[in-house]
Order: structure tokens, then sequence, then C-alpha cells
């Protein structure tokens, strides 16, 4: 092994090194895909600066391109060194390693962003709308810290389901308190009102 690398040009070296480098960074990055790190989905708004969460959605969209994007073009920096030192390894020009490296990376760079953008559609069409809660009844599943996010208990498109949530007036509520779901905060939090249960010890 030792031998084959000393006997590489010093660019076809440099061309693996990079390749490996950036496989290790896409592999990262694919893994943390499947366990939910990182996700578009992860990305947060503080209540005062969302309106009728036109704003929340802004946002996550933007989230989402940005995370595609990098996704995309790691997959053409993986393939073009890849094909770029393989093909200067087997005697091609530089020039040409070059140019069938770039061809390479193109056609990763289309294929990731085609199934990135296809599997982000196929979670939106997947998931029910949230703006079918408003109005609705539920609990509060975990605790809601005041100007915090916690959870709710609702239903959402005529499933029960767990959503994030928080306080309309700002103050915290308690896992099990009863409330009304206010509006929607984007397209995975809403905003809960507690509901006032009547005293039985008053006639």
């Amino acid at each position: 092994m030792m031998e084959w690398w000393r006997g590489l040009e010093t660019v076809t070296q440099w061309f693996y090194g990079a390749a490996g480098f950036f496989s290790a960074i896409f592999l990262w990055q694919f893994i943390s895909s499947l366990i939910g790190l990182g996700g578009a989905e992860d990305v947060d708004m503080d209540a005062g600066d969302i309106e009728a969460g036109s704003a929340s959605d802004a946002i996550d969209s933007v989230a989402a391109f940005r995370l595609l994007s990098i996704r995309a073009v790691l997959a053409f920096l993986t393939l073009f060194f890849w094909a770029a030192a393989m093909h200067h390894d087997a005697g091609t020009s530089l020039t040409r390693a070059i140019t069938y490296g770039t061809f390479w990376g193109l056609g990763a760079f289309v294929l990731m962003a085609l199934a990135l953008h296809l599997m982000r559609k196929l979670a939106e069409t997947g998931n029910p709308r949230l703006q079918t809660c408003v109005g609705m009844r539920g609990t509060v599943y975990l605790d809601i810290p005041a100007d915090g996010t916690g959870e709710a208990r609702v239903t959402v498109s005529g499933v029960v389901s767990h959503v994030k949530a928080r306080s309309a007036d700002g103050k915290p509520l308690k896992s099990g308190t009863p409330i009304n779901v206010v509006r929607t905060l984007g397209p995975t939090t809403i905003e809960v009102e507690p509901i006032e249960e009547p005293d039985s010890t008053k006639e």
C-alpha cells in the first residue's frame, strides 16, 4: 500500500486525499440525515418575529435550500476528486482527468439535488396539514416554558399528534393543561392558550 502511494504523482496523491476528505464529510452528512441531525426541520423561530407563520415558512424554505445546496456540492466534490484521481492514476493526462472529474461531479450534483428535492416533496405530501388543528382543543404533552417551546397533543388532519407548541401569552403551561390551538407558527409549531376549566366548587 505504501509503495503504491509513494509511486503516485504528487497531484494524484492530492486528488486521493481530497477525495477521502470529502467522502468522510459526505458520509457524515448522509448519516446525520438518517438519524435526524442538522435538518431544515430543526429551524426554530422566536414567536415575536413571526407574523401568521409566513416568516417561519420562508426561513424553513431557505434552510432547506441551503442544506440541499451543501449536500449537492459535497456530492460534486466527492465524485470530482475520486474520478480525477482514478483517471490520472490510470495514465490519463491531468487536463483530461480534471475534465472527466468535472463531468462526474456535475452528474452527482444534479442527481443529488434531484433526489433531495423529491424526498422533500414526498415528506411534505405525507405530512398532515398543521393548519387543520387551529381552533381545536388538546392538552400540553411536554411542559411549555415561559417564552419557550414545549409540546402539545392535538388532532391534526384527524390524527392525534404531538406538535411543538408555544404559549400565546408567553406564560408557562404545565403538562396536562387543557389548551386551545390559536394559530400555526410555521409548518411544525403551533400557538396555544389554556382553557379555563369551570370551578366545580362554585354553585
